[in-house]
């Protein structure tokens, strides 16, 4: 294999494993924030006793998360130092946002967070937290402010003397309309898996404990936290929709090649259907597809709300690139990658439903549940929506191929780069399959030890009592006169 694929086959791998992290970061912050809102406005003990419960495995996740992630920019100037090049002046500038802003204030706070229960006035303490979910989402706003410039290069021009993009508008690179619509969708799917997470660990614990006996502790503690994650789950499935969809036009729009490839639409046609399956020979020469189980019309419509609409296929597509851009590559991204993980993206969320679905039916008028079948719903609907995030970002990245910086349609010339001209031109295959390797064997051992400590957590469950600071010094401080706080351990230590 030469440099070029070894190279994006790292950058995949690291991406897709420190992208297993994020979305529940992004998710759960604001979720735990607001059981200890709950607890401050109620007093009641048992929103503690879960802030503290998914609070140790929200910080297991970002510790996780953070490791992981601090690779993939030392990856633009090992192996893309062409791409780094080319975009640096653009890409840097949210990027260091996102380092001084957004990190800066997750790690001040959450520290305070961490060590302050004990030391802090309670609605400061609960600041903090709220500091902290409010980072972890402007955190993934700078991320994806970045990304999405690369999906659509606004506020740029183009050096002819350096054979660079430099940035004339940092107000047009965080306005961009491609960075408002996978915002709102990524944070979307983020509170789908942090919903996810904690009604499948709530219904598995709650199902326990009536199966056990403890109905109570079933009812008071848990069944609270089966219904907020699925209040969660339904409030950011309607937006997933809403957010998905928008995207979809915009996708039409500003990268036709990719919607044509997400469909496998080999020729132009009026009234696209969508299909849900698709066999035949689907490479890039697209001979022989045929669509199964199609709904009529249904890509016209996720295009452009019509039903009639003409969409172009791939094969009209690469003409029409090829003469825009030059002759040489093949314009269409992987039909096989991009099909799939279309569907995959859209089809996993399904976990994510039956379980809201099961979980409701069970706990209706006030009920708790001891059936077998929503604890093992609740377990395997967990993963679900994690997939369902790794594929939407398998296909919105493979999707835009063979560019790394995908031409803006309306114009910004110049502003584009092949993916094959931003690889490092000094860096070896073989450098790139070693370091490839020592990451992945660095980073399945760093899974190992992320999935024994979730589940060990996990299945210790709530504590069977917190100190009730509501009540008990309510200002939150520690006692002046006890001379022995000083050689007891925090009450919230990790």
């Amino acid at each position: 294999m030469e440099a070029l694929d070894l190279a994006r086959w790292q950058f995949g791998v690291t991406t897709v494993y420190h992208f297993i992290f994020v979305p529940l970061t992004i998710g759960l912050a604001p979720l735990v924030a607001l059981m200890q809102t709950f607890w401050v406005r109620t007093g009641n003990e048992n929103w503690l006793r879960l802030t503290k419960f998914f609070g140790k495995l929200m910080l297991i996740n970002f510790a996780i998360g953070v490791a992981t992630g601090i690779v993939q920019e030392f990856q633009f100037g090992m192996n893309w130092s062409e791409y780094s090049r080319f975009v640096g002046d653009v890409f840097g500038a949210p990027l260091a946002m996102e380092g001084l802003v957004a990190f800066f204030v997750e790690s001040t706070f959450l520290g305070l967070w961490i060590f302050g229960w004990d030391r802090l006035p309670k609605k400061i303490h609960l600041a903090c937290i709220w500091a902290v979910a409010f980072a972890v989402n402007a955190s993934a706003f700078f991320i994806l402010a970045a990304n999405s410039w690369m999906q659509h290069p606004v506020g740029t021009v183009f050096n002819t003397e350096t054979g660079r993009a430099e940035m004339t508008d940092i107000v047009a690179v965080l306005t961009n309309n491609t960075l408002w619509a996978a915002f709102p969708h990524t944070v979307t799917a983020a509170f789908l898996t942090a919903g996810t997470f904690v009604a499948g660990i709530a219904a598995w614990w709650m199902v326990r404990l009536v199966r056990q006996g403890d109905e109570h502790k079933a009812r008071t503690v848990y069944r609270p936290a089966v219904l907020l994650g699925v209040f969660t789950m339904l409030v950011s499935g309607i937006g997933l929709g809403i957010t998905g969809h928008a995207q979809g036009q915009l996708m039409f729009e500003q990268q036709p090649t990719k919607m044509a490839a997400a469909e496998a639409l080999c020729e132009s046609t009026d009234g696209a259907s969508f299909s849900l399956l698709a066999i035949g020979d689907l490479t890039n020469n697209c001979e022989g597809v045929k669509h199964y189980l199609e709904i009529p019309g249904l890509l016209s419509f996720l295009a452009l709300n019509d039903f009639d609409a003409p969409l172009q296929g791939v094969n009209d597509l690469q003409q029409e690139f090829s003469q825009k851009y030059g002759e040489g590559p093949n314009y269409i991204p992987d039909l096989t990658v991009t099909y799939w993980a279309f569907r995959l993206m859209i089809g996993l969320a399904a976990g994510s439903a039956l379980l809201a679905l099961m979980a409701l039916w069970f706990t209706r008028k006030g009920r708790v549940s001891g059936n077998k079948w929503l604890a093992r719903v609740g377990i395997w609907a967990i993963p679900t929506p994690f997939l369902a995030s790794a594929f939407g970002w398998i296909f919105t990245e493979m999707g835009r191929q063979p560019w790394v910086v995908y031409p803006n349609p309306t114009g910004v010339d110049g502003v584009r780069l092949l993916t094959e001209r931003g690889v490092s031109e000094v860096v070896s295959p073989t450098t790139v399959i070693i370091s490839m390797v020592a990451f992945t064997l660095v980073y399945g051992v760093l899974a190992v030890f992320w999935f024994k400590l979730m589940k060990r957590y996990a299945v210790e469950g709530v504590a069977d009592h917190e100190k009730d600071y509501s009540t008990d010094n309510p200002d939150n401080r520690p006692d002046p006169d006890d001379t022995d706080a000083a050689d007891r351990p925090l009450s919230f230590a990790y």
